[in-house]
């Protein structure tokens, strides 16, 4: 890659127009990455350009088929490969890798490619609204309110709530990314279902939350498939 090619694809990421008449909201991207993986540093780096704008909500979900390398994740879960895996199985596809971004449930990017992953956003960014989510934190409390925007949907849909930490600086000490301190953004702590929408109509639900980190909902098919709307929660 030329240095100008380094230059311009993420001004290319933060600076890209979109329709005014879009009617989408948020974007979602979702980043399976890990710290013992030498491809994914670019990738990462990726996710600070797009946790910048407000129309892309950045998610990097570390997985753990790394860790025998010689360095452990901290952040690595086993239900994000879960999760990773059922993106294939749903695409029919035999293999995991990283770095790999899915965009909104549905298409995918091989590594940190720049600029396709500013057309799957604008693609997107583009695409009719089928639903609304908003959501809004008091004290240990989320009120989460759902609307479709295009008559009713086919469901049911999942109702998922994200936890993620905004930023983490991570010394590496062994493994392909050894003696590396690398900065992980928007990284998720928790994924959990709150429940189902049947997508007939307006509904209004209510569930706990703790701590202080931000959060994500978000309204998929199920099965991994598209994700409908995401709403952000600010932290406490």
């Amino acid at each position: 890659m030329t240095k100008l090619r380094q230059i311009l694809l993420p001004l290319l990421l933060t600076f890209l127009p979109f329709p005014a008449l879009s009617q989408s909201g948020p974007v979602v991207v979702e980043l399976f990455t890990s710290q013992g993986c030498s491809s994914c540093p670019p990738a990462d780096a990726l996710m600070e350009e797009l946790a910048q704008r407000d129309d892309v909500i950045p998610l990097a979900l570390h997985v753990d088929y790394w860790d025998y390398i010689g360095w452990a994740d901290t952040f690595a879960q086993a239900k994000f490969t879960e999760r990773q895996k059922g993106y294939a199985s749903a695409n029919g596809r035999r293999m995991i890798y990283t770095p790999q971004m899915v965009v909104n449930g549905l298409h995918d990017v091989v590594g940190a490619k720049a600029m396709k992953l500013a057309d799957l956003i604008m693609q997107h960014k583009m695409a009719p609204q089928q639903a609304q989510v908003s959501a809004a934190r008091d004290g240990a409390e989320l009120s989460v309110s759902i609307r479709p925007t295009n008559g009713a949907l086919t469901g049911p849909v999942d109702i998922f709530l994200v936890r993620y930490m905004p930023q983490a600086n991570v010394a590496i000490e062994r493994g392909e990314n050894a003696g590396r301190t690398i900065t992980y953004i928007n990284t998720v702590h928790d994924w959990s279902q709150l429940g189902q929408w049947n997508g007939q109509g307006a509904a209004d639900l209510t569930a706990p939350i703790d701590g202080d980190l931000p959060a994500v909902v978000l309204l998929q098919t199920p099965q991994f498939g598209s994700i409908l709307a995401a709403a952000r929660v600010e932290a406490q």
